[in-house]
């Protein structure tokens, strides 16, 4: 996945498209995490974007970048279909990687905290 196409995908959109977008991750985000999980290096760091994202303090500009990444991220169909195993999540992480590098300094202590709580009650229980 090229540099353009990444920009492309993290244009943060009119306040339509945010809001549409923020709808769609928001249904899609937890289901999407469990299958990805085992495949995702920054679990941890993805769940706190989601957390900045859906966070009205955070700017409009760092909520939409984020948006569209995690919106890429839920979607079923995108560059490298997630059904294939292994390489299927590669694209979803180049663009989740870039929007996390480009807002890193507005995810705060409480959405990686949020993110630790919600990774704990998502982990499958061992016993």
């Amino acid at each position: 996945m090229d540099d353009i196409k990444i920009g492309e995908i993290l244009l943060p959109g009119d306040d339509e498209t945010r809001e549409r977008q923020e709808r769609s991750v928001r249904a899609r985000f937890w289901p999407t995490l469990k299958k990805a999980f085992r495949q995702l290096p920054f679990a941890r760091d993805v769940v706190a974007s989601y957390y900045c994202a859906t966070d009205r303090r955070t700017p409009l500009r760092v909520r939409g970048i984020l948006l569209a990444a995690l919106g890429y991220f839920v979607l079923p169909f995108d560059a490298v279909p997630d059904v294939f195993a292994l390489v299927g999540f590669t694209d979803d992480i180049a663009v989740l990687t870039t929007a996390i590098a480009l807002i890193s300094g507005h995810i705060r202590a409480e959405h990686y905290q949020a993110a630790d709580e919600a990774l704990a009650e998502q982990s499958p229980q061992r016993g």
